[in-house]
């Protein structure tokens, strides 16, 4: 029996909300620029931004306890996987040219069709093996085809790359840990997230910035409205949509980010990155028309 079968007649309310949190995410390097043109370094925006919501919300989640103590250890790894793939994204598209990373970022659908398989037994059909074996040669193309063995990635490239893994990672927890409430999934995440970057921040010992009363209510609504919004949806979606399909679906952020950074952002795309964007794109619509394996 198909997952939209278990799911109707609101099978379409996780694939909608999924949708709109991978548009929020995909246009997020806008405010993360901005603050860093005001003079915070990533760890410094993710420890704020995170952390601070993480630090209201853990009343919260010690209040439902009861309920997931028996998944304590997936309520961990939710928040390492959750913490270290915002964390790194974070610094990347601050530091990084946005489609670039956003691309990179994109094999998070290869780990979750890979994982899904792995970790869930979740079939991969042959149209899934090809759209695993078309994103990979996208993502090829983007950090260079050939010339990439020629040359280290950058410490974006590999942020992005990590982010993506660890996001595919945290989605296949997410769906694992099906007696944590969402409410604690999410402040997990936050949580995490604060206690990586604060770590990283201790690290870089990174100049303060001017800490203007604007500049801390902009960090208190991005954090407290825009992530924890985006995350709670991101929760919500995977959830309830098979992990293969959650992660496909989240195509959205990759369309997104890529058209705001050219119009928005006025960043130029190189022939190369547009075929390896392309090719994730088909990637992306195969699996996504895939329903042989929802059938079973």
């Amino acid at each position: 029996m198909s997952n939209l079968t278990r799911t109707s007649p609101q099978a379409w309310l996780p694939l909608t909300v999924l949708t709109l949190s991978a548009g929020m995410w995909g246009i997020i390097w806008w405010p993360l620029k901005q603050f860093g043109a005001a003079g915070l370094s990533g760890p410094l925006i993710s420890f704020v931004s995170y952390g601070l919501v993480g630090l209201v919300g853990l009343p919260f989640l010690l209040r439902e306890r009861r309920i997931w103590q028996g998944q304590t250890r997936l309520l961990l790894l939710l928040g390492l996987f959750g913490g270290w793939a915002n964390a790194s994204i974070v610094q990347a598209l601050l530091t990084g040219d946005v489609v670039r990373v956003m691309l990179l970022f994109y094999l998070a659908p290869v780990w979750s069709v890979i994982g899904g398989r792995v970790f869930l037994h979740e079939t991969v059909t042959r149209r899934r093996m090809l759209a695993v074996f078309i994103s990979v040669l996208g993502a090829f193309l983007v950090i260079g085809g050939t010339a990439a063995f020629a040359t280290p990635l950058s410490v974006a490239d590999v942020l992005a790359l990590s982010a993506g893994l660890a996001f595919a990672s945290n989605n296949l927890v997410t769906r694992a840990a099906h007696t944590i409430p969402m409410v604690s999934k999410t402040i997990a995440v936050f949580v995490g997230c604060g206690i990586v970057s604060g770590l990283l921040v201790l690290q870089q010992h990174a100049i303060q910035p001017d800490w203007s009363p604007n500049l801390i209510i902009a960090l208190l609504a991005f954090g407290f409205g825009w992530l924890a919004l985006a995350t709670f949806t991101t929760q919500y979606g995977v959830t309830h949509i098979e992990t293969g399909r959650a992660g496909i679906i989240l195509i959205v952020e990759l369309l997104a980010a890529v058209i705001s950074a050219m119009v928005i952002g006025g960043e130029k795309i190189m022939p190369r990155e547009m075929i390896g964007g392309i090719l994730i794109a088909c990637a992306a619509v195969i699996e996504a028309t895939d329903t042989s394996a929802e059938s079973q």
